[in-house]
């Protein structure tokens, strides 16, 4: 009332007045209820502003509009087990598609891009791991091979390559070690010490399987060994050795030759006083980033999250990576409830994500937040490029080359993660987990369930 009163100043007047003056307050009233300028009529434009930002802050998981495309027969594929999925509209966070999103589970190798995450949020693209020859300044006879967690060392000979494109050689050591040894009058080395101490804890996560090493998909993660501790350095699957510190050890010796021939090999830490007498360098870590992407690589994978973890003071173990990845990852906005890291590879059972968080962080990477543009260029490219090349063909080769996604597959665990350009224009983040009981079509009913998800666009139905 007091508003009216101050829109009509005589208002005051006509109330206090004679009983006529009840009848001209009833007109007035009327009239504005006639002519829509009351207060009546809808919200202020305070109001109004308020719930704009309230939707700018909190997307609904409901969408606004009517949407109609339905995935609803593509979902319902027996072949997907227990379906967890999420699809969010990538510009502004609307949560379009929703299957237990936000329960956390197994990730399998879709944990890799959370790996390159925290890497580029820490060590950044341009960080090169080093390995190095210490000398005794008083014994020059021993000498220490000290591993700084650089994989791609290679024992492949001058011209050759191993998995690791462009991967630093031993034998380049080697050449340094004899360059010096004859600048300082070095006919011998009795001792090689290999120091692979960078890092604390367990070189083997507990809940892995060790059959993954006698397959060929991991090593120990040692900050020292050489071609990620494969027998056969250029066969991406190739066994693993099992004991990567000797193995390096031996390797080098071989590339010393003869004024190394009797030396003794001792696993220890480099002695205080030692003195660097050579070093290479490995490729930058966006080399890296996309090695893992498109291959999948585990061991160069766990190695990256140890290097995360000392760069932020802990001491490499698997026990650090949790809260190594949450610290690395804090200014990012992800809401890390729930989540639990327990390896930087996904081959453990024990990884806890949830598709929506890892959905959240590909709006993070499709924005190319900080350096995540890395991630976004890595990624593999439905039926073009990496683990996806084979993948989006025949009924489903019209989303090839518009889903950029990582892949996953552990036992039990089959996952999709990534972004899509959308056939209406709209950019999507997505995350597919089939877990359980999946039919052995699993892949091509996950392929089926994003290529759906292509062709509804900002269309889909949550239905």
């Amino acid at each position: 009332m007091a508003k009216l009163a101050d829109k009509f100043p005589y208002l005051r007047e006509v109330l206090i007045g004679s009983g006529s003056g009840l009848l001209v307050l009833t007109l007035i009233i009327g009239g504005f209820a006639i002519s829509g300028t009351g207060t009546s009529a809808g919200p202020t434009p305070t109001q109004s502003a308020t719930t704009s930002e309230d939707l700018s802050r909190t997307p609904s998981p409901t969408a606004t509009a009517v949407r109609a495309c339905s995935v609803a027969e593509q979902a319902a594929n027996p072949s997907l087990g227990t379906l967890q999925a999420v699809v969010l509209n990538a510009e502004t966070g609307e949560v379009l598609y929703d299957r237990d999103a936000n329960k956390p589970a197994a990730t399998a190798s879709v944990m890799k891009t959370l790996t390159a995450a925290a890497a580029l949020m820490t060590v950044g693209p341009n960080y090169r791991a080093t390995t190095k020859v210490m000398a005794d300044p008083q014994a020059k006879s021993v000498i220490s091979l000290v591993g700084g967690g650089d994989v791609t060392l290679s024992k492949t000979a001058v011209g050759a390559q191993s998995v690791y494109k462009d991967a630093p050689k031993l034998s380049t050591l080697a050449t340094q070690v004899r360059v010096w040894a004859e600048k300082n009058n070095v006919t011998q080395i009795d001792e090689i010490i290999l120091d692979s101490s960078m890092f604390g804890g367990s070189a083997w996560e507990s809940s892995w399987l060790r059959s993954d090493q006698t397959d060929g998909w991991i090593s120990e993660v040692t900050a020292l060994q050489i071609d990620g501790d494969r027998i056969r350095p250029a066969q991406f699957t190739s066994a693993r050795t099992g004991r990567p510190v000797l193995s390096a050890g031996e390797a080098f010796k071989k590339e010393l030759g003869d004024f190394a021939k009797t030396a003794i090999l001792v696993e220890s830490p480099t002695p205080a006083g030692f003195v660097e007498i050579g070093s290479v360098q490995s490729q930058p870590m966006s080399r890296w980033i996309t090695y893992i992407l498109q291959r999948s690589e585990n061991i160069q994978s766990e190695m990256i999250a140890k290097l995360v973890s000392k760069d932020l003071g802990f001491d490499g173990s698997f026990e650090s990576f949790d809260p190594a990845f949450k610290r690395a990852l804090g200014t990012t906005g992800l809401d890390f409830t729930g989540v639990r890291v327990r390896d930087a590879s996904g081959l453990s059972q024990l990884n806890m994500v949830s598709p929506k968080f890892m959905a959240e962080l590909m709006r993070l990477v499709n924005a190319e937040f900080a350096d995540f543009g890395q991630i976004k260029r890595s990624l593999p490219i439905a039926g073009e490029s990496g683990t996806l090349g084979g993948r989006f063909k025949g009924d489903l080769a019209d989303a090839a080359g518009d889903i950029f996604a990582k892949n996953g597959y552990i036992i039990d665990v089959h996952t999709l993660n990534g972004i899509i350009n959308a056939k209406d224009g709209t950019v999507l983040t997505f995350a597919i987990y089939a877990l359980g009981d999946t039919g052995s079509d699993v892949r091509d009913a996950i392929d089926t369930l994003a290529t759906a998800f292509y062709r509804c666009g900002n269309d889909l139905s949550n239905e």
